[in-house]
């Protein structure tokens, strides 16, 4: 058990190269996970479906409600399940994450974190007063993977990046989950990095994750971007060609890229969560102008942001309760031909 400790230990410490919040945070964090089963996360929703009042609120096993944003770790330790170990991938300290999906593949719906709201829930992006879908620009059909975020990163919009030459876009950063299972809204999966695609939004660092579930029957068998390109061929052209093209049937232009929008491998990736990672602590120590972003957590170690669950019991009954879900635009399953 010891060695297993100091071994995830030291595969921490080589993928984020940061000092713990707290002293020993991440000795006891990971001797708590090899003790215990891992934690399961619920969702709540509040609202209609499809319409501007629904929200999916987030709450561990045990019923606490918490910030998917700010209190779902970013890195996914060794966990046993039932007290049986995880099958494990047969990789050297390889780092996986939890990510929370917003929005599952084949959909068009323009879910996301809410960062601007008090515990973060997920809910439909409204712009002008409509809700939000993605248009399907052929040969597209809504969102062509999971797509989702890792949690404690923030792509800080008052830090220009060292290669795209832009500020951050002020979300957690976003992921491109690959594997074949259709999540759904609001699960928490573990994954692994393949690499990154930088995209320019209106002159902004939108940094793309490529990643896969490691629940995947594949996951073994993809360890880097190169293995993306062999395996699931067309599909990396595809990423890019969506993310192209996805506003342009709302009158805008096409997105642009950095790096002549060619993917940057997993270790360029994995520094790119970590320098996010980086911004979020700094943003959860008041180090860091938040804005409009709300910083409420149940568990982030020394924030001055903590709040009781009494406060985020209030928070969650405020808002309306669920409700039967509103119909779907019919304009949604329009193609577009560009």
């Amino acid at each position: 058990m010891l060695l297993l400790v100091r071994s995830s230990v030291r595969c921490s410490a080589a993928v984020f190269n940061a000092k713990p919040f707290c002293k020993n945070e991440v000795i006891s964090r990971i001797i708590s996970l090899s003790l215990r089963k891992m934690v399961h996360y619920q969702t709540e929703e509040r609202g209609r479906p499809n319409s501007t009042d629904y929200r999916i609120y987030f709450k561990t096993s045990d019923g606490k409600y918490i910030s998917p944003f700010h209190d779902i770790p970013l890195f996914a330790e060794n966990e046993k399940e039932n007290d049986i170990p995880t099958k494990k991938l047969k990789t050297d300290c390889q780092a996986l994450f939890n990510m929370v999906v917003e929005v599952p593949r084949w959909s068009n719906a323009k879910m996301e974190i809410a960062t601007k709201e008090a515990l973060n829930p997920i809910k439909q992006d409204v712009k002008k007063g409509k809700l939000r879908y993605v248009a399907n620009v052929f040969p597209h059909r809504g969102y062509i993977w999971n797509y989702g975020a890792l949690p404690q990163t923030w792509e800080d919009p008052n830090h220009t990046d060292k290669d795209t030459k832009c500020c951050g876009d002020n979300d957690p950063i976003d992921v491109c989950e690959i594997g074949s299972k259709v999540c759904s809204r609001g699960e928490v999966i573990q994954v692994k990095v393949l690499g990154v695609l930088a995209m320019i939004d209106e002159g902004e660092t939108d940094w793309k994750v490529i990643a896969i579930n490691t629940e995947d029957p594949d996951a073994p068998e993809f360890n880097s971007i190169a293995d993306v390109e062999k395996k699931k061929p067309g599909h990396l052209e595809a990423t890019v060609d969506w993310f192209k093209k996805y506003k342009v049937p709302d009158g805008k232009p096409e997105n642009q890229f950095a790096f002549n929008g060619q993917f940057k491998d997993k270790d360029f990736a994995v520094q790119v969560i970590r320098s996010t990672h980086d911004h979020w602590r700094a943003l959860m120590q008041k180090q860091a102008k938040a804005g409009e972003i709300q910083c409420q957590n149940a568990s982030v170690c020394d924030s001055p942001f903590k709040c009781s669950q009494e406060e985020a019991s209030v928070i969650i009954q405020s808002a309306p309760a669920c409700g039967e879900a509103l119909p779907v635009p019919a304009e949604v399953d329009k193609w577009h031909f560009l």
